[in-house]
């Protein structure tokens, strides 16, 4: 493999680690906001972005996103100064993407984050029901959520809503119902998540504990098939596993560059980025803790903890892994292309089985097949 793809994207994913209260389902990098002074973080990040533009060289930035944690914490004013660093660092292509990840309880600060220059907000209801959002562990209820979505719709051109299914006991006719009226709600894009219990998570003592138990997995499937069935009807079709859009203008163009194989700077505590430079491609992670990130950034210039050069191997498994989440799969010369090649045998037999499609080389998976797509992934993968 030679250099950067522009075809692939470039990002840049900005990582904000703080929040009013840490969710029990979330096991991300996230710490407790409380009176925290912020200005240092900031400071930090606009110089790892420095750091970064130093080793990716000139490049024009796709999107940028700001997620976390919750970057709605952050004034208007701090959310300005990172976009306008990054176009005074790489520039922003024409209509570049830009998303902030919400609470719906800062959104007071909607407008501000508009002023800035944020054209997509990410809104976090993950719930219509009182009950099921007291259980994880929300800080807003139901009508806050519907008048922040009000509020996000009349500043933004973009929003999004994030809701979890398959909670405990949650029925079919639960979750039917409670998308049905998520579909009405007039977001622009769709992201809805099976709950899964993560070993960082609270959930997952909780669990341990048996406190409670999960949604059972066939029960689970069958809310899946009722997402994707309410969802295309409504006129949301799913565009990866996950992710529903009303139109092609509200698929998350940063996402997409995940799901790529592209390039992303990566920066705030514990992020994860990728850098194709000359014929290497590298995996950084930043330090995890605020005051170690910090301090790698005042020692370095960079927030750089790990740095791992990925071999043809890890890369072809990446584009495989991360090309089957996306409906219109990936090409089989993404794969060739590193000189390795995918396993014949079990494409032909998935194929058998209904689960996957190969039209002229791309690789894709059915509706039935994206609920095994980590295992057919590993199956097919060199």
């Amino acid at each position: 493999m030679s250099g950067f793809d522009s075809q692939r994207g470039f990002g840049v994913y900005v990582h904000w680690p703080y929040c009013a209260r840490v969710c029990p389902y979330c096991d991300f990098n996230v710490y407790a906001a409380k009176a925290r002074d912020t200005a240092p973080l900031l400071d930090a990040i606009l110089n790892d972005l420095e750091g970064w533009r130093a080793r990716t060289g000139e490049r024009r930035a796709d999107a940028i996103f700001l997620g976390g944690g919750t970057p709605s914490l952050m004034s208007g004013a701090q959310v300005a100064n990172v976009i306008a660093k990054v176009g005074e660092l790489w520039g922003l292509k024409p209509g570049a993407e830009i998303t902030l990840e919400a609470n719906p309880d800062d959104a007071a600060r909607f407008a501000d984050f508009g002023a800035a220059g944020v054209n997509r907000l990410s809104l976090g209801l993950q719930s219509l029901d009182d009950a099921r959002l007291k259980f994880l562990g929300r800080t807003h209820d139901a009508a806050g959520a519907l008048a922040a979505l009000q509020e996000a719709r009349s500043k933004f051109r973009s929003v999004s809503i994030d809701l979890i299914y398959a909670l405990p006991n949650q029925t079919a006719a639960d979750w039917r119902n409670e998308l049905s009226r998520a579909v009405r709600l007039g977001a622009d894009h769709l992201s809805l998540y099976e709950l899964s219990i993560e070993p960082g998570a609270a959930f997952f003592q909780a669990v341990k504990r048996k406190n409670w138990s999960p949604l059972e997995d066939e029960r689970a499937a069958d809310l899946y098939e009722i997402t994707q069935e309410l969802a295309d009807a409504a006129g949301y079709p799913a565009y990866e596993i996950s992710n529903h859009a009303r139109a092609p203008e509200h698929q998350s163009a940063h996402n997409r560059i995940y799901w790529s194989s592209g390039d992303w700077a990566a920066v705030g505590p514990g992020a994860h980025g990728r850098l194709t430079t000359g014929s290497e491609r590298l995996a950084i992670v930043a330090a995890e803790k605020p005051g170690e990130y910090l301090r790698q950034v005042a020692a370095n210039g960079l927030g750089w903890a790990s740095v791992d050069a990925l071999d043809p191997l890890a890369q072809a498994r990446e584009r495989v892994s991360m090309g089957l989440r996306v409906i219109e799969g990936f090409a089989a010369s993404d794969i060739t292309e590193l000189g390795l090649s995918l396993d014949a045998a079990r494409l032909t037999d998935f194929a058998a089985a209904g689960l996957l499609t190969d039209v002229k080389g791309r690789i894709a998976l059915t509706r039935s097949g994206r609920l095994m797509a980590d295992r057919i992934a590993a199956e097919i993968s060199p």
